[in-house]
């Protein structure tokens, strides 16, 4: 990185924090700060709720996930839209009928506190989590990256984001999403077309697309009925609506996105317009990945993309086996190279069967040299998927447009960031604060406001915390799924017997969603010590299940004591 990368990406990071604490210098009423007054349009709350999920993680895991296995994890959105028209034709009339700052309000009028309290505690346990790992993510890659202190990268994202979070409250996150969102898109559409700059030196664009779907990377649907896989069709239609269901109808972050619109059309159509756009623009990053296998195709790529691992290998007693597997993997990329080039001029099986093996064997000889990662320093993680997509910016990028897609990343972060730390606090002040600790004195709203922004600010701190102690998780965008689906089915769960259930009174379903989190929980400590195998978006539906049949099954049976 040179000044005018510096200059881009502060100027721009600072530009839109300025801007955000600027337009909501004057948020005085708690109708204001945590509702936006009510004022939003759809264009805003279509952004905002796109940029809420569309973390730093997306952008810098996803072209990496993309990289090493292909187009399939865009699956994993396939029962979004359908989750967002039940969003839109069951949840907000609801919300904005009983006039709620958060979902969990509901959950009293329903039930009782005691539900509502659960309810509001398991999203402050995973969405907490989940604002640790969206702060850590791009730091730990960023910092390693450019060879910036680890600490420092975290601070300032995190400071950056609680400025105008605490300032300006849910207004503030959401214009600021909208300008957050503009960078994201040029930046990722500039990643694109220079991408088809260089390989177009080599072969076409659909020649490219060819040589990709000779190895499989643009394999996007999968209709196997295998549970352990983690993306297949029926795994995104089913577990991945429930996970969409839930994130979008329960999760405070979203919520709090679309109930501040002036009315629920323009609520309806900020979801519509995600519904529309998810799943394209997630195939757009997945493309881009794509395209950068691609283009390492036609350039040399490291053996291992994360050089800190490398150095662990050099510094240790197998550099010499190292050094002789960067000998092979070097000759097997010119060779793979070659095939290319021929397979691009003449389709043939036999052309397409000699480049297929030989990019086989440049997967083993990278399996070869993790293995000697982890004989080097078995505490390093040896995926380095997430290293993919930086790598190919820092090194390849001009000036200028290294900062801007550093710009893209740190703005992806500060979006979602400033998103759960404005729901954290709404949730702690408006179903835990307010709630249990009601004052009766004149200037209660103010009190209130500066309550929120004292919570803001504590959850700030919390996540930035929470981010420097993390560790590294074997893929980002995997990472942050795994810790949603381990809470969401239980929580929406809760919402639908409250929506569909009537009969069913707050013990019953008390009870059956904490029995439920205790086996989901169970499950995934029994996954991760390998007792048994199930794709994590399974999660998501054994949560709901468990929920609404216990609740059934404990209502009849107090019914009948």
């Amino acid at each position: 990185m040179n000044y005018l990368d510096y200059l881009v990406l502060f100027g721009t990071l600072i530009a839109i924090v300025s801007y955000g604490v600027w337009k909501t210098r004057k948020q005085n009423s708690i109708e204001g700060y945590l509702m936006g007054d009510k004022s939003l349009k759809w264009g805003t709350i279509g952004l905002s709720v796109m940029a809420t999920q569309a973390s730093a993680i997306t952008f810098i895991s996803t072209p990496g996930q993309a990289y090493e296995s292909g187009m399939g994890f865009v699956q994993n959105y396939f029962g979004l839209p359908i989750a967002l028209i039940i969003v839109s034709a069951v949840f907000i009339p609801i919300f904005y009928k009983l006039n709620v700052y958060t979902a969990y309000e509901y959950l009293e009028s329903r039930f009782d506190l005691k539900t509502r309290l659960l309810g509001a505690f398991l999203f402050l346990i995973q969405r907490g989590l989940a604002a640790g790992i969206t702060i850590y993510a791009p730091a730990i890659i960023v910092s390693s990256m450019l060879g910036w202190n680890l600490t420092y990268t975290i601070l300032i994202t995190g400071v950056l984001v609680i400025v105008y979070t605490v300032s300006g409250g849910t207004k503030a996150v959401s214009i600021t999403q909208k300008q957050q969102m503009g960078v994201i898109m040029v930046g990722m559409f500039v990643a694109f077309f220079i991408l088809i700059r260089y390989i177009n030196e080599h072969v076409s664009f659909g020649e490219a697309l060819h040589l990709a779907g000779s190895l499989d990377k643009l394999n996007a649907v999968d209709f196997d009925l295998n549970f352990e896989k983690r993306y297949t069709v029926w795994s995104g239609l089913l577990g991945g609506l429930f996970l969409a269901l839930s994130y979008f109808g329960t999760d405070q972050s979203q919520v709090q996105r679309y109930i501040v619109a002036k009315n629920t059309t323009e609520s309806r159509m900020g979801l519509m317009f995600n519904a529309i756009l998810k799943i394209p623009m997630q195939f757009f990053i997945l493309l881009v990945g794509v395209l950068v296998y691609v283009f390492y195709i036609f350039n040399t790529p490291p053996v291992h993309f994360k050089d800190a691992s490398i150095q662990a290998v050099l510094n240790s007693p197998y550099k010499n086996e190292y050094r002789q597997l960067v000998t092979e993997y070097e000759s097997l990329h010119d060779q793979r190279k070659s095939q290319a080039v021929e397979l691009s001029l003449k389709s043939g099986d036999a052309a397409q069967a000699a480049f297929r093996a030989t990019d086989e064997r440049i997967q083993e000889v990278r399996t070869q040299v993790k293995g000697l990662i982890e004989k080097a320093n078995p505490a390093l993680k040896t995926k380095d998927s997430d290293y993919v997509f930086l790598t190919f910016i820092m090194t390849y990028l001009p000036h200028g447009l290294i900062g801007l897609l550093l710009a893209v990343i740190f703005s992806a972060a500060m979006s979602s960031s400033s998103s759960e730390l404005n729901a954290l606090a709404s949730t702690t002040s408006i179903d835990f604060y307010k709630r249990l600790f009601r004052a009766k004195d004149a200037d209660l709203d103010k009190r209130h406001v500066w309550v929120s922004k004292l919570l803001t600010f504590g959850w700030g701190v919390l996540a930035i915390s929470f981010a420097i102690l993390a560790k590294n998780s074997e893929n980002l965008i995997e990472a942050v799924n795994i810790v949603g689906s381990i809470f969401y089915g239980t929580i929406l769960g809760l919402f639908l017997v409250a929506f569909f259930m009537k009969w069913v009174q707050g013990n019953a379903v008390f009870w059956a969603t904490v029995i439920a989190q205790i086996v989901v929980l169970t499950f995934h400590f029994l996954v991760i010590y390998e007792v048994i195998s199930l794709g994590y978006l399974w999660y998501n539906a054994v949560g709901l299940v468990l929920v609404m049949v216990l609740s059934a099954l404990f209502q009849m049976v107090m019914k009948k004591g």
